[in-house]
């Protein structure tokens, strides 16, 4: 179960457009359970040698970048946004509202 269930987060993941962003209940929403959001970051965490998952374009709800500590290095996920255009300032997404992408709900 807990396989597939990161099976199809890193699904979900691999949609987010370049230079954009989503949080990890809204992966847990498109995926038809709302109150996972912690095994959506659960998953998120366990994905560190998928280079087909786009991992920092997942932040939490109001854009920090509350998973950058699981990156090598001490500002990689913020670096790597910064690189697809996405400004970040003390750990935070400055424009969240303008870089969001809500992700279908799955089926």
């Amino acid at each position: 179960m807990e396989d597939n269930f990161f099976e199809r987060v890193y699904s979900v993941a691999r949609q987010i457009p370049y230079g954009r962003v989503t949080s990890y209940g809204a992966i847990a929403k498109a995926l038809g359970t709302a109150r996972s959001a912690r095994m959506v970051g659960w998953a998120m965490n366990a994905c560190h040698n998928r280079d087909d998952v786009p991992a920092h374009r997942v932040v939490n709800r109001v854009g920090v970048l509350s998973g950058k500590h699981h990156f090598p290095g001490t500002n990689l996920m913020q670096q790597l946004l910064e690189s697809e255009g996405i400004e970040v300032i003390d750990n935070q997404i400055v424009d969240f509202q303008k870089h969001f992408w809500q992700p279908g709900v799955q089926g």
